[in-house]
């Protein structure tokens, strides 16, 4: 037993007030009576909101089936808040993969280039394909840097970047 108020006992770990009333319609303030020798069960209708017999009082019931359409429409609302969310990051995602596929094309195509001198890290130059020996060319002057005009023979690809990591970034003309 547990100290409290009314006789208490536990049953199933649940703690159930022991009352000397019976309770067959196991109302807060319902009972059960015997004065007529027979087990009548008896709620106390001065305590319930609701009415219990034809002539209660009146009450408006709730409009279950719109306040269903609110909570779906708020759900799908929320949801769909999430979803584009979600999409947003998998476009930046997706935006990162193909810069650097693009990234790796390009580290490709320089480790596949012949040069002739030592590479600075941060620098940019030149890809440019020689059309004479049909050679893939890294170069430090760009279309526009000769002073006397490009040389006829190279078709310009891409101007790279040497980064820290070994790696060759594309660098957009503006």
């Amino acid at each position: 037993m547990i100290d409290c108020k009314y006789r208490c006992s536990r049953t199933n770990g649940a703690l159930e007030r022991v009352t000397d009333k019976s309770n067959i319609l196991k109302g807060r303030d319902s009972y059960d009576s015997t004065s007529t020798g027979a087990l009548i069960p008896f709620l106390n209708r001065n305590v319930t909101p609701y009415a219990t017999e034809s002539g209660g009082p009146k009450f408006d019931m709730i409009p279950v089936a719109e306040q269903k359409d609110l909570m779906v429409n708020h759900a799908r609302m929320f949801a769909q808040q999430e979803y584009d969310r979600i999409m947003q990051l998998v476009h930046v995602l997706e935006d990162q993969a193909r810069q650097i596929k693009r990234r790796l094309e390009i580290t490709d195509a320089v480790h596949g280039a012949e040069f002739q001198f030592k590479l600075v890290m941060g620098k940019c130059y030149w890809l440019a394909w020689e059309r004479r020996r049909e050679k893939m060319l890294l170069v430090h002057n760009g279309p526009t840097n000769w002073s006397t005009g490009a040389p006829e023979d190279y078709e310009y690809v891409a101007q790279v970047k040497y980064m820290g990591d070994h790696t060759w970034m594309e660098i957009k003309e503006e």
